[in-house]
């Protein structure tokens, strides 16, 4: 089985380029943010980052496909990088510091592209995190200054900690019953958002997260730094990855349990 340790690094430089361009921006005044045709929110320093992105991955891995959120799919092939250049861009215009670049490299396997390597770089909180296929999940500032993570042994809903983003979707997709059954059963609930509540699983700062509706570059790079640090990342249907428009993150032992809530089928 390959290492990808050569793609892991990879990812440190991008990402290294990215903050810099993110950070450069972020709270500026003059910042030019404009609305999406699906009424989300795009700022300069998106674009710029995934441009910045595609242009590096275009000299160092040529043969290799890339999905973009702003900019879509350029080149076929069995290996895929997958860039969200700025998740959470609606704290990153508000000057929130809550938002990240996510990058991950997919590759085809049984079943269709798995992700192999993952990188979450929140350069505003000052955090990032990364896993490669087999080797762990790490959290650090850099691939020599790191510590290992593992998501945590909390086996009852009593004693769990849920996360999610928002109320409106789970109340759109028919799920809002179930959700507020699952806060109820908890220990506790924060509503963190975007990529931080998945990181936090898999620190084992918190046992279970969930959103009702993403695209998968908002995914790609935290399934695979939750199941390296030994959790378990599915859809709301059960499917393991990133692949089913949705998300649901557990230590592992609750898993089930999370998804018959938010299925309302307890």
């Amino acid at each position: 089985m390959p290492d990808y340790l050569d793609d892991l690094r990879l990812a440190h430089v991008l990402a290294d380029a990215a903050d810099a361009t993110t950070m450069e921006r972020f709270k500026a005044l003059d910042l030019k943010v404009e609305t999406k045709p699906d009424m989300t929110p795009v700022s300069e320093a998106d674009k710029a980052a995934e441009e910045l992105i595609r242009g590096q991955l275009q000299r160092a891995r040529p043969r290799d496909a890339v999905l973009g959120e702003e900019y879509g799919i350029e080149g076929t092939g069995p290996r895929r990088w997958v860039i969200d250049p700025i998740d959470g861009t609606k704290n990153y215009v508000r000057g929130v510091p809550v938002w990240a670049t996510l990058i991950s490299l997919m590759e085809v396997a049984e079943g269709g592209y798995r992700p192999v390597v993952g990188l979450v770089s929140a350069p505003a909180l000052g955090r990032r995190w990364w896993a490669a296929l087999g080797h762990g999940a790490f959290t650090g500032r850099s691939l020599t200054s790191a510590g290992r993570i593992h998501v945590s042994g909390v086996s009852t809903l009593a004693d769990a900690s849920f996360a999610y983003s928002s109320l409106s979707g789970w109340e759109e997709q028919g799920r809002l019953a179930g959700f507020l059954d699952l806060t109820r059963q908890v220990w506790r609930t924060r509503a963190y958002g975007d990529f931080w509540p998945y990181m936090l699983v898999a620190e084992g700062a918190i046992d279970l997260c969930a959103e009702p509706e993403l695209s998968l570059w908002d995914m790609a790079a935290n399934a695979i730094i939750v199941t390296e640090a030994g959790g378990t990342f599915t859809g709301l249907d059960g499917r393991p990855g990133p692949h089913s428009g949705n998300a649901a993150a557990s230590n592992g032992p609750l898993h089930d349990e999370l998804l018959g809530y938010l299925n309302n089928r307890r």
